[in-house]
């Protein structure tokens, strides 16, 4: 066990870095979320989303969406 270990102790390394990284990455992610953060810019005429962020639901029945 020990020397299947130190073989591979180089890739676990790197495994546990990126994990690291993305946990972080994700973490930061749901702060933004809940601190109501985001990259809209509040023009629906030209995103390319088409009524799938916030902005459009939030919107009156018909205004809007095509």
């Amino acid at each position: 066990m020990f020397a299947w270990l130190t073989a591979n102790l180089i890739n676990i390394a790197l495994i546990a870095v990126i994990a690291l990284v993305v946990g972080l990455l994700i973490r930061s992610m749901i702060r933004d979320k809940k601190a109501g953060k985001s990259s809209c810019g509040g023009n629906c005429a030209s995103c390319g989303a088409c009524g799938k962020c916030g902005a459009a639901r939030k919107s009156p029945p018909g205004a809007g969406a095509a």
